[in-house]
């Protein structure tokens, strides 16, 4: 009855990062699915509709500001958000000239929650 679930592709290299990245946000009603490589994450897009990606800056093929560019380019109207231990300003930079939504240095786990619930807000799939 209600709008379907916001769809969210948590991109990470490490498995922990990721395994608590899908738990936290399907707690908070989204589902989420998981890739581990830029290569994984690409196939995902391929197959599934997502209203939401949440990407590390270091994979294991490639980074995830070429990720972003490229998500962009296949769907342009969801955003990215960076979820990453690269605090660095330069960093940030790069991500938002990617296109990236917001850019949260790990472990802000609030930080994230808050810009997932902001760049959802409007997608049909946001809870109310």
């Amino acid at each position: 009855m209600g709008a379907a679930k916001c769809r969210i592709l948590c991109v990470d290299d490490h498995e922990d990062s990721s395994a608590m990245l899908k738990i936290l946000l399907s707690e908070s009603d989204y589902e989420v699915h998981v890739a581990n490589t830029f290569a994984e994450a690409i196939a995902l897009v391929q197959v599934h509709e997502f209203d939401l990606y949440v990407l590390d800056k270091q994979l294991p093929d490639g980074s995830g500001t070429d990720l972003c560019r490229q998500l962009n380019q296949l769907t342009p109207d969801v955003p990215c958000i960076f979820y990453t231990g690269d605090a660095y300003d330069l960093h940030r930079r790069e991500a938002m000239a990617a296109g990236a939504g917001a850019y949260v240095s790990k472990p802000d786990i609030d930080g994230l929650i808050d810009a997932v619930q902001r760049l959802l807000v409007e997608r049909d799939c946001a809870v109310a």
